[in-house]
């Protein structure tokens, strides 16, 4: 159950063999930085650092005459000392459009933001530990990201008319996509209440066990984002969505051998994958609602804003996402806030107040 499971003690396998794999194609301070992280940072963020910090060194070696043909893994500290910060805005200008075999590759500030991030972690290790004299890092000033107050997020009737669609089609579904829908037609449903009514993250839900969902209690074990374990609660459309699940389509796939426990499963009798749901996510969507790009995460707004907006407790909100920092929960503050604001400007009528008087 829980974090103990077997799919998530395989994941968490999976991920250490495959960052040992990628820590030898590093230069051995870089190896040094990666393991001083082991102890604040789950293994997935670690495999993540271990590829942009590849991608660093190897633009290095492909651009920069002094590493010309230098193999990432033999690279010395001391050479690593002489990057400067023009290098460094290189590879920046690089992130931002590359060609690769004829192929555009262009990435956003946030996307940027985020790969440089573990080569400013590097630069500052080294530093701390005397191993360079100066940061190039310092003087190289990184994208700023402009917080997005218009998260988007789904109305009531906008909820509805995508549940309808999960549940009995749309006339704009061609036979083909008709007849594979009702084939899935209950998980989709279970899947999209879910989301919708308990604001899980797409990986909670994807490695969902059997004995994760007690129907008895209506609770919910998952596994956050940090490797930590909670209990959630449901109610009844959760509940009902979930029971029709299981009696209705579950029992009558042949689950392949090792997905016996997996909650939600594919038609191959597999454990969904987080693409698989993503993917019927936005399916949906983008019949019920074309005229917003929704994707899980968009799910899990709608739900911590609406319940932030019945129950007005921004700590509630927070604890139920399992927002480790509250302030990532004032995005769904601001955006009732927003709200009012609106309501504001019809809400002083001077002319039908001298009436009144």
């Amino acid at each position: 159950m829980g974090k103990d499971s077997e799919f998530y003690k395989g994941k968490k396998k999976a991920q250490t063999i495959r960052l040992r794999e990628l820590l030898i194609q590093l230069p051995p301070c870089a190896v040094d930085y990666i393991h001083s992280k082991e102890v604040t940072s789950q293994v997935s963020t670690l495999v993540q650092y271990s590829y942009d910090l590849i991608t660093f060194f190897t633009f290095m070696k492909d651009q920069n005459p002094v590493f010309r043909n230098k193999d990432p893994k033999e690279i010395s500290v001391d050479l690593i000392s002489k990057i400067s910060p023009e290098d460094i805005l290189e590879y920046q200008r690089y992130l931002e459009l590359n060609v690769d075999r004829n192929h555009y590759h262009e990435n956003g500030k946030k996307a940027i933001a985020r790969k440089m991030s573990p080569l400013r972690g590097m630069f500052k290790f080294l530093l701390v530990y005397k191993k360079i004299k100066e940061n190039p890092m310092e003087l190289v000033p990184l994208p700023r990201l402009k917080k997005d107050k218009n998260i988007i997020r789904m109305n009531a009737a906008e909820v509805q008319s995508m549940m309808n669609t999960a549940e009995y089609g749309a006339g704009t579904m061609s036979d083909r996509q008709r007849k594979f829908a009702e084939k899935t037609k209950f998980r989709d449903v279970a899947i999209l209440t879910l989301i919708l009514n308990t604001g899980i993250r797409v990986s909670e839900c994807n490695g969902l066990d059997l004995n994760d969902v007690d129907l008895n209690a209506n609770t919910l074990t998952i596994v956050r984002k940090g490797g930590a374990q909670d209990l959630l609660y449901f109610g009844d459309l959760v509940h009902d969505a979930i029971s029709d699940y299981l009696e209705l389509e579950r029992k009558g796939i042949q689950v392949r051998e090792g997905h016996e426990k997996a909650m939600f499963l594919s038609l191959q009798g597999k454990r969904i994958s987080v693409d698989a749901i993503e993917n019927l996510v936005k399916k949906y969507a983008k019949i019920a609602v074309p005229n917003k790009k929704i994707t899980p995460h968009k799910l899990r707004s709608t739900y911590g804003t609406a319940l932030y907006r019945e129950t007005g407790d921004i700590r509630l909100v927070a604890d139920v996402l399992g927002h480790e920092n509250i302030n990532t929960t004032i995005d769904y503050y601001a955006a009732i806030e927003d709200e009012h604001k609106r309501q504001a400007r019809n809400a002083v009528d001077y002319k039908k107040m001298n009436k009144d008087q």
